[in-house]
């Protein structure tokens, strides 16, 4: 299966996405609790795809997935988040990701989004 990283400002959601990308077969080979902190892990993990949440302190998710883009045009995120992609595209119409989830989610759609993404 697939190497992935959360990042995510709550232990509890990151704790949430592990295990069910764990219960899934993936393979969780890096967590970040901020955007900042999540490209250093992309750099240092090189993962399959990455679950990136939006609202978070220090540099956002938007922020944070842009940045990735430029270090790997090919990176694949989804974004999990409370804000829905209707509210995320307002705020940056441009932004290139594999798939929006918006919390809280099922377990089994993220597992699907992801096997569609893969």
């Amino acid at each position: 299966m697939a190497k992935v990283l959360i990042v995510d400002d709550s232990k509890f959601m990151r704790k949430v996405i592990r295990e069910a990308l764990e219960s899934g077969g993936h393979t969780i080979i890096g967590e970040a609790d901020n955007g900042a902190d999540g490209i250093v892990e992309y750099k240092s993990t090189k993962p399959d795809f990455v679950t990136m949440d939006i609202t978070m302190g220090g540099k956002d998710g938007l922020k944070a997935v842009r940045e990735i883009l430029e270090i790997d045009v090919n990176a694949k995120i989804i974004i999990v988040s409370a804000l829905n992609e209707n509210t995320i595209r307002m705020n940056d119409p441009g932004i290139k990701v594999a798939a929006f989830i918006t919390k809280p989610f099922d377990k089994e759609l993220l597992l699907n989004t992801i096997s569609g993404i893969l």
